[in-house]
């Protein structure tokens, strides 16, 4: 009895159904988000193996969820947003992701781009995260426990950067690590003050784009076991 309820918790039978995820997928479709392949990344992406068990039964729905560790996972919302901003002039197939947090962002992403390189300070969830993308049989990830304001310079540069988590000004590191022609999602400010920017690595600079409000936990220095 307890292997088929585990069983049905991974399946999601008797907590999410494939008309659940569709009205999810609708609603972001209705919100703006009109990329097909994140569309259709978000809709088989089983994002109740990323909640503990007690959340399950909200997993698509269109809000934040918290993951322990004073974190959250992303609404599917601004998952699905950063990861088109991502992509939005062509395919990517080097992206540096600064916070794993729960993994299905990371998820998400190794299912659009070639490789995806992944930082989290916080052990306990990092390791959780691989075990989920283990799971999933999704082996294009790389995973690294360090401080997300410092990237991961060993691999740079990267097409593409990835921040899940508010930064106060945009990390000198992740700038000197972004390709030319490369681009950066990621939310600046501080409390209720945040918003979300897309910069791209021009020929003579950054241009910095302004996308609108967002909400999102800190990032935070230094890495934590």
């Amino acid at each position: 009895m307890a292997r088929e309820q585990d069983d049905r918790l991974r399946s999601g039978i008797g907590m999410t159904s494939q008309r659940t995820r569709e009205r999810l997928i609708q609603r972001l479709y209705e919100e703006g988000l009109s990329n097909a392949n994140v569309l259709e990344v978000i809709r088989r992406t089983p994002r109740h193996l990323f909640v503990d068990e007690a959340l399950a039964h909200r997993a698509y729905e269109d809000t934040a969820l918290p993951i322990g560790h004073n974190q959250t996972i992303s609404q599917p919302y601004m998952v699905a947003r950063m990861s088109e901003l991502l992509l939005e002039a062509g395919p990517l197939d080097k992206v540096l992701e600064i916070g794993t947090g729960s993994g299905y962002q990371t998820a998400v992403l190794s299912q659009l781009v070639e490789r995806v390189f992944s930082v989290e300070r916080i052990k306990v969830l990092q390791d959780r995260a691989k075990e989920r993308l283990v799971e999933l049989n999704l082996r294009n990830v790389v995973f690294r426990w360090g401080d997300g304001w410092e990237g991961w310079p060993a691999l740079a540069p990267y097409n593409g950067i990835i921040v899940t988590a508010v930064a106060t000004d945009v990390p000198q590191a992740l700038l000197d690590q972004l390709a030319p022609g490369g681009r950066m999602v990621i939310p600046v400010g501080s409390g209720e003050v945040q918003q979300l920017m897309l910069i791209v690595r021009e020929e003579n600079g950054f241009s910095r784009h302004v996308l609108g409000a967002v909400r999102f936990v800190p990032l935070l220095n230094g890495p934590l076991a």
